[in-house]
């Protein structure tokens, strides 16, 4: 019989595709980053139990074009400072990609908060767009030029915050305990410049990003960088408590709004 595709894997095989996977080269990307001091009433809101906020209530997005084997990824990020345990990190809200190959790995093993998305990085001269969209709206514009070098930094690790979980199969809650997960990741950058310019932030009933308002404008910069990233699982958290905020993960948990447009055939 000729082999099947779909059928088990051998240990061989099995060990072959985790070796070529850590193998892979440093991964570049060009990306634009925003960060600025936003309501801290608004921070403390979007943060599930038990992420508390920082004694700074910032925002920040990243978004960024990343030059994977045989394709161009856009991804973007947008998240809010918190703490947990005694480590600062960031909590992603939403983080659109435009392939769903870069969705995959990330929801199923780390929990994040990926959607499809379209994902903009523009320089033209000096002059830099980047933005994130999603249904059609440009959620987050930040726009600007280039107004200097800036030193590099040393290679830093930094904390992201998921929650990893699975919508209940039979009705409303999770299959298991949903747990709090801490993704560490390792950054080194070979080139970074200052922009002068601003962050726009549009209503979007998807994507309100808009209630995060830009108080005073932090710093904006392009540069290019390669992280890798590490998770552990630190504490199970309460279901009861992050059910409220599951509609950060889901443009509609009941599929209400997900029908064709008004006068489609």
């Amino acid at each position: 019989m000729a082999r099947v595709r779909y059928g088990a894997r051998t240990d061989a095989e099995i060990a072959a595709a985790r070796s070529a996977s850590s193998r892979l080269p440093d991964i570049w990307s060009t990306g634009v980053v925003a960060v600025w001091e936003t309501d801290p009433d608004a921070v403390a809101a979007v943060l599930p139990p038990p992420l508390k906020p920082t004694g700074r209530p910032l925002a920040r997005v990243n978004i960024s074009k990343v030059d994977l084997p045989g394709y161009r990824l856009g991804a973007g990020s947008f998240a809010v400072a918190a703490a947990h345990d005694g480590v600062e990190g960031w909590y992603p809200l939403v983080m659109p990609m435009t392939h769903e190959r870069a969705l995959i790995g990330g929801r199923e093993v780390f929990g994040e908060p990926k959607k499809l998305g379209e994902v903009t990085v523009e320089r033209d001269g000096l002059v830099v767009r980047a933005a994130l969209a999603r249904h059609g709206i440009a959620f987050v514009e930040v726009r600007g030029a280039v107004s200097g070098d800036l030193p590099l930094p040393e290679p830093v690790r930094k904390t992201d915050f998921y929650f990893k979980f699975l919508p209940s199969v039979d009705g409303p809650g999770f299959d298991t305990a949903p747990v709090l997960v801490h993704c560490l990741r390792n950054e080194k950058v070979r080139r970074l410049e200052r922009i002068t310019g601003d962050v726009v932030l549009r209503e979007s009933m998807y994507d309100p990003v808009a209630d995060l308002p830009v108080r005073r404008l932090v710093e904006i910069t392009i540069g290019e960088k390669t992280t890798d990233q590490k998770g552990k699982v630190v504490e199970q958290v309460s279901a009861q408590a992050l059910l409220p905020y599951i509609h950060q993960r889901y443009d509609d948990p009941q599929q209400l709004l997900d029908g064709p447009p008004q006068g489609s055939v």
